[in-house]
């Protein structure tokens, strides 16, 4: 392989790992919060919204259910207005929060909702504020699943980084389509494969040991 295919695929794992650090930071940011609401704002619960419960969690549900590569042609115009433009890197960042957000908030509502609701009628009996039943209760037990959670999403975020290749959206993927498909250079598409795969194995190699970390029962043994 040439110095000029290494340094083509050095530069776009350089650009698949801005699209994916940006968009997860984004994502989780806004998404963590949403399933702890989620988790707790049915009828009796810490935050008690049913109706907006309902409609929140029927948005999650229809962005979720939306293939990417349809959402990233459906919001276009979203990803305009907000980068000035549709193609790039940038603004391929756009749809991968999109995608993101709902994802994050189902795995948080998950890891959350597994938490032993004994624990927080404990905090409650002894005048724990909503925040501090959250912050102090939930989010502290739950850490170990939320972890393997935003490994995942990581995960799933370097494959839908190369999805969005396809529509010139930047990073390994465009290469791989542009080099291995377009071109017919499968040395390219081979290296390509073999740098997402790399990425994979060290996010989900890193989520693996830190969720350990976290899990007190893993400590104990």
């Amino acid at each position: 392989m040439s110095a000029n295919m290494l340094w083509l695929i050095w530069g776009a794992t350089l650009d698949t790992l801005f699209m994916v650090a940006v968009s997860a930071a984004i994502g989780i940011a806004l998404g963590a919060p949403l399933g702890i609401f989620l988790a707790n704002s049915r009828k009796g619960e810490l935050f008690a919204a049913p109706a907006l419960n309902t409609a929140l969690g029927l948005v999650v549900n229809a962005t979720r259910s939306t293939p990417f590569i349809i959402l990233v042609v459906a919001i276009i115009p979203f990803t305009r207005l907000v980068t000035g433009t549709s193609i790039g890197t940038t603004a391929a960042i756009v749809p991968l929060t999109v995608a993101t957000i709902p994802f994050v908030a189902r795995l948080v509502e998950s890891a959350v909702r597994e938490v032993d609701p004994g624990l927080v009628e404990a905090a409650r009996a002894m005048g724990a504020s909503p925040a501090q039943i959250v912050w102090k209760v939930l989010v502290p037990e739950a850490r170990p699943s939320i972890t393997l959670g935003i490994t995942l999403t990581i995960v799933s975020l370097i494959g839908y980084s190369a999805m969005v290749g396809a529509v010139g959206g930047g990073g390994l993927g465009d290469l791989g389509i542009r080099y291995g498909y377009q071109r017919f250079m499968p040395e390219m598409m081979l290296a390509v494969v073999v740098v997402l795969i790399l990425l994979v194995q060290i996010v989900q190699t890193s989520g693996d040991l830190l969720a350990r970390r976290f899990d007190k029962r893993a400590r104990k043994n």
